[in-house]
């Protein structure tokens, strides 16, 4: 590499370099905001996830940034190693850019929302696009910070470009003159009043703004314009003219704040010290689909296995039940693919044991109801007062019709059935058919009555409250999954939301409240209604990972500034992917604001209610246990 040749171009190719590997370490939970969800997942190590709370996951755009700065950085390393490279004209290169944004990211009042953020020129009907679908022209800002409150942008325009505008403008100003007298002349050029791309930058800029008001406050951001390169008062005489003077001027009384020259790395300023955050659950809980499906699990009620090899073996279906299993799927094949799908049977079969031993596993390390307890009663009292569970509609009927219809084992369609008993029987039977056989004692969760909410979808009018039930402040972060949740359903037809899943025959719940009773829906006596198909809920349009009852239960939960417990990993992630590309970011509050609490041992720290509570799954499993008898 010609050392001698360019030192410019050495010289930011040495800053890339330093900044490329200052990002690998960037992301501390001190410089950007993690959304409120409370991960009590576990990893078979017995070791809890932190998978929500990634740093790539905090600070959307950090990784388009890094992908940048490499990008022009290898451009400059391959233009540099040339040998040939002095006798050539100087390599064009976008690193100031990439440099001054780095330097605005490590000085911005954390926490940093977003790198590189797009907000539309325009008013749009829904935040969340469709899936597949062009986004639409929008206004750059390049750090969204301080929780959204400022938005920075940098623009490294020297002063020769924007004389050349000058210049142009001056150009359509004498033709204006010069046709004055014609009177045949088609329409000037000319602007009417004083006009240049930075001021069309700064207005664009402020429009936005007002556009994207932050969802929990209301409050307008505001903008901050670094202009790295433009000097009003160049030592130059040729790069001076005094309308760039006034065109800063006009940038600030508009209401922007103004920096000119490059950042100094000797000024970046310090991040100011955190207390470390503890996420409680509301008392009112929000359970999803998953959630109901856990609840009436085998593997949350039956007794441990003693050791893994035990977890292993219980849910291996013994030989004549996989027998009778094959040759009923059998039937319904072609002779000539009767050998292959046998294979894929077996393999299916041995997959959903490891998956169900690895349930087992879990419940071994942790069991669900010891956490819920456990986490409730921190976040109540010993004794859970106040603790209320609720879902929608749409998840009980799912939930009974999964449980009856088709896949649960005797002792989880009476639990299913007890759950939702209607007036088939008073609270105090529902609840001895419920822990009947269970390794828990009566009671053990306040479980009755599970309480549904009055329709399928929040009124409009309805928003997060500002406080949870105990009285802390609850996270912007809701507010924006209640905006996110309903752009999402605006896109779905009204008769895809509205239309409840058929209901379930009425012999099968008598049948399940038995104890130990009902028909196996795999029975070949079964009835028609037993033994058809379960219906597969429908994905949303923008995004095919996201069910409308998924998303309508996260809507309620946020809407009412509850804690929604689910077991579907997979669905909030997908929604977390949809809010940042949204909003920015998850949003940000005064730590000022939240109560502080001292822990065991752990000092003060930041008490927050979750939005989501995450927690392992666990399947319907009765039927594949290798002790199970039809």
């Amino acid at each position: 590499m010609a050392e001698t040749a360019h030192p410019d171009l050495h010289h930011l190719l040495d800053e890339l370099r330093e900044i490329y590997t200052a990002m690998a370490d960037f992301g501390s939970a001190k410089l950007a905001a993690k959304p409120p969800i409370l991960d009590s997942s576990m990893s078979l190590g017995g070791d809890s996830q932190e998978e929500f709370h990634s740093h790539q996951d905090a600070v959307q755009g950090l990784r388009a940034l890094r992908e940048a700065v490499k990008r022009d950085m290898d451009a400059l390393d391959k233009f540099l190693s040339d040998p040939e490279c002095s006798s050539k004209p100087p390599l064009s290169t976008n690193a100031p850019y990439l440099i001054s944004v780095w330097n605005e990211v490590l000085n911005a009042p954390p926490p940093i929302v977003t790198i590189w953020r797009t907000f539309a020129e325009v008013p749009q009907l829904s935040r969340v696009t469709k899936c597949g679908s062009r986004k639409p022209p929008g206004v750059k800002v390049d750090v969204v910070a301080d929780g959204g409150k400022r938005w920075i942008r940098v623009n490294t325009m020297k002063n020769s470009r924007l004389l050349a505008e000058f210049r142009e403008i001056d150009s359509y100003l004498t033709d204006s003159e010069d046709d004055h007298s014609d009177e045949e002349a088609r329409p000037s050029l000319a602007l009417k009043e004083f006009d240049n791309s930075i001021l069309r930058m700064g207005r664009s800029l402020l429009g936005a703004a007002r556009r994207n008001a932050l969802a929990a406050s209301g409050v307008i951001p505001s903008v901050t314009l670094r202009l790295t390169r433009l000097d009003p008062s160049p030592s130059n005489p040729r790069e001076y003219d005094a309308r760039i003077a006034k065109t800063i001027q006009v940038i600030r009384d508009m209401g922007i704040d103004i920096e000119l020259g490059e950042r100094s790395l000797d000024h970046i300023s310090q991040v100011p010290s955190t207390l470390p955050r503890r996420l409680e659950p509301t008392i009112r809980v929000n359970l999803d689909l998953s959630i109901l499906i856990a609840l009436v699990s085998d593997i949350t009620h039956s007794p441990l296995p003693t050791s893994p090899v035990e977890a292993e073996a219980r849910y291996v279906p013994s030989s004549q039940n996989r027998e009778w299993k094959r040759k009923r799927t059998d039937a319904t094949k072609s002779p000539n693919r009767e050998a292959d799908e046998a294979l894929r049977w077996e393999d299916g079969v041995g997959e959903h044991s490891r998956a169900l031993a690895n349930q087992a596993l879990q419940e071994m390390s942790r069991g669900l109801l010891h956490e819920l307890r456990d986490r409730l009663a921190a976040a109540s009292s010993s004794q859970l007062q106040g603790v209320e569970f609720w879902t929608t509609s749409e998840a009980r009927d799912r939930c009974l019709r999964i449980v009856l219809s088709k896949i649960g084992g005797p002792n989880e369609r009476r639990r299913v059935a007890a759950l939702f008993h209607g007036k088939a029987m008073s609270v105090s039977e529902a609840e001895d058919a419920y822990w009947a056989s269970s390794r828990y004692p009566r009671a053990f969760l306040p479980l009755f009555p599970i309480r549904i909410f009055e329709s399928q979808m929040p009124p409009q009018s309805l928003q997060p409250p500002r406080f949870s039930e105990t009285g802390r402040i609850l996270s912007p972060f809701f507010p924006l999954l209640v905006r996110t949740c309903r752009d999402i359903l605006a896109q779905e037809t009204p008769s895809s939301l509205d239309a409840p899943p058929p209901t379930l025959p009425a012999p099968q719940m008598r049948n399940a409240l038995s104890i130990g009773g009902g028909h196996d829906a795999s029975d070949p006596h079964a009835t028609p209604e037993e033994s058809e198909t379960i219906e597969r809920a429908a994905v949303t349009k923008a995004n095919p990972r996201l069910t409308a009852h998924t998303v309508q239960s996260m809507l309620w939960g946020a809407a009412r500034g509850w804690t929604t417990l689910t077991a579907n990993k997979s669905s909030v992630k997908a929604i977390l992917r949809d809010i940042r590309g949204a909003e920015g970011g998850y949003g940000w509050f005064d730590e000022s604001q939240v109560e502080t609490r001292r822990g065991n041992g752990t000092g003060e720290a930041i008490v927050e209610a979750a939005a989501f509570w995450v927690v392992d799954p666990r399947s319907l499993a009765e039927g594949m246990r290798s002790d199970y008898e039809k």
